[in-house]
């Protein structure tokens, strides 16, 4: 594809400070539980449905738990408390959890202790080889029905109705899409629940429920049977219920989520303790569960000006993988973004485009990448808009991304039409046929443009990794380092969420997927 441009040592001094980098975030991670993990835990009991006004069972218990000031020691432990008074099914150990005083429920011997947390942990492996069933499911048919060959074409849909979102998915699926991302109903990262059900009404995209999962997941299912090729389903685990989210995704065999370290704090101003807290136990989840996660450092490049910003990209993206490889996940998991983003009328944006996505590929050649159309300076002139996202899907073939979202010609206008997919599926698949093995034919020069803007980009980001290393992560935040948006570490939503781990904490299921 292209001379080095970069010496291994280097990007090896950047993975290494990357790992320091996180250091001190996962000590937090480690002495912190929050309510959102918790209510991970109940679901993975089964306890996935629905109470009164369609307020989620387990947001009942862990509510409860936590106004009794109990919660730090886990809900599995409470949960094998009920077992303890009779429970007879997850349902059962709701209802008498939410109707005793827990804080009053008095310790137990040693032994019943030991009792206790061997009965949770024996059904926790029963839920866990149900989860990874449904996953082998997931996995055969994936062998049955081959996917075409990277770049996987992937769009979206957003109606608002997943039966919608259903119709428009199989018209895509048959127009040549290999992926289909269900956008979230607007704000939905704001939820500190799961809706319940499947829903028609989203504003701006649709609910990610776990039902809604399983509705798109069986039409896609049945679609890959009669296409004859495996289509994927993506959809968003990020915001206030990032691991309850990748549960659901994992049960309902969803292929890829939308997760990173840092986008929730960054740009829905979550707590930045609670983001990175969540964020391990959902991509523990999705390790087990063989999910790809797609990282966000695209949306740096459009609240900050591309050209300039493009350091902060790259540095994030270790950063972001280093967070991944300590949660288990494997490089082919790691699709990690980046985008077709420098005002196109700048000079030479095409060499410049091209630079960052060989400088990606050059830093993380085993990872299958996911690459984001123009976005930011799309234009009313459709014409030129799809013009714009042509130069993306070339780039996209050249530096051999392996995810390529891609752009629709009144992408920002409104929710993308049947034909605006249409048609962006018709030109990705001429220019990934066209220029299908281009990378082999052109060697980039070492000293040309492209290389020259390769090594200021990295120089940019090992000066940005190494601010990061002696100041620390929650100072660089602080100072807007990431995206031009500056988040404090006790401010944001959902900081009320996090607890400190008692000495006895117990979490059957993060004790089998560390294990792992």
């Amino acid at each position: 594809m292209s001379g080095p441009f970069i010496d291994d040592a280097r990007i090896a001094e950047a993975r290494k400070l990357a790992d320091e980098i996180v250091n001190p975030i996962f000590d937090l991670i480690q002495r912190n539980t929050t309510v959102s993990n918790e209510r991970t835990v109940l679901r993975f009991f089964g306890i996935s449905g629905a109470g009164a006004r369609g307020v989620p069972l387990a947001n009942l218990m862990v509510d409860k738990l936590k106004s009794a000031g109990v919660l730090n020691r886990g809900a599995a432990y409470w949960y094998g408390r009920a077992l303890q008074l009779g429970a007879s099914s997850p349902l059962d150990a709701v209802e008498r959890l939410t109707a005793l005083p827990t804080d009053k429920m008095g310790p137990l011997s040693p032994e019943m202790e030991a009792n206790l947390r061997d009965a949770v942990r024996e059904e926790a492996r029963a839920a866990m080889t149900e989860l990874k069933a449904r996953i082998a499911q997931r996995n055969a048919l994936r062998e049955q029905f081959p996917m075409s060959p990277a770049p996987h074409k992937y769009v979206i849909v957003a109606t608002g109705n997943i039966y919608d979102d259903v119709d428009q998915a199989r018209a895509a699926a048959q127009a040549g899409a290999d992926v289909i991302a269900v956008i979230r109903s607007t704000a939905q990262s704001l939820l500190d629940y799961v809706p319940h059900g499947a829903t028609t009404e989203g504003y701006g995209g649709t609910y990610a429920t776990q039902e809604n999962f399983r509705v798109m997941r069986e039409a896609l299912d049945d679609e890959s049977r009669k296409l004859k090729r495996y289509i994927q389903l993506t959809n968003y685990s990020s915001g206030l219920c990032m691991s309850e989210i990748a549960f659901c995704a994992a049960y309902e065999k969803l292929d890829m989520l939308l997760n990173d370290a840092m986008y929730g704090i960054l740009f829905r101003d979550i707590n930045m303790r609670r983001t990175f807290i969540d964020q391990y136990f959902s991509r523990r989840i999705c390790a087990l569960a063989g999910i790809i996660i797609n990282t966000g450092e695209d949306n740096y490049i459009t609240t900050a000006d591309a050209y300039d910003a493009a350091h902060t990209v790259i540095a994030s993206q270790f950063i972001n993988e280093c967070f991944a490889k300590r949660a288990g996940l494997k490089d082919w998991q790691l699709g990690i973004g980046h985008s077709y983003e420098i005002d196109p009328y700048r000079e030479d944006t095409l060499l410049l485009e091209l630079s960052q996505a060989m400088l990606v590929r050059r830093c993380f050649p085993d990872a299958p990448l996911k690459y984001m159309p123009p976005t930011k300076h799309k234009e009313t002139d459709i014409f030129f808009s799809h013009a714009y996202d042509v130069m993306a899907d070339l780039v996209a073939i050249w530096t051999r991304q392996g995810i390529q979202l891609l752009g629709m010609m009144t992408e920002a206008m409104h929710t993308p039409l049947l034909a605006d997919r249409y048609v962006a599926l018709k030109s990705a698949s001429y220019i990934h046929r066209a220029a299908r093995g281009i990378d082999e034919e052109f060697t980039v020069r070492e000293d040309g443009k492209i290389a020259n803007r390769a090594r200021e980009v990295f120089a940019k980001a090992e000066e940005l990794l190494r601010e990061c290393h002696s100041e620390g992560m929650v100072a660089a935040i602080g100072k807007g380092r990431f995206g031009d948006v500056k988040r404090e570490e006790t401010g944001g939503k959902g900081l009320d969420g996090v607890l400190e781990k008692a000495p006895d904490y117990f979490n059957p299921f993060l004790e089998m997927l560390e294990a792992s």
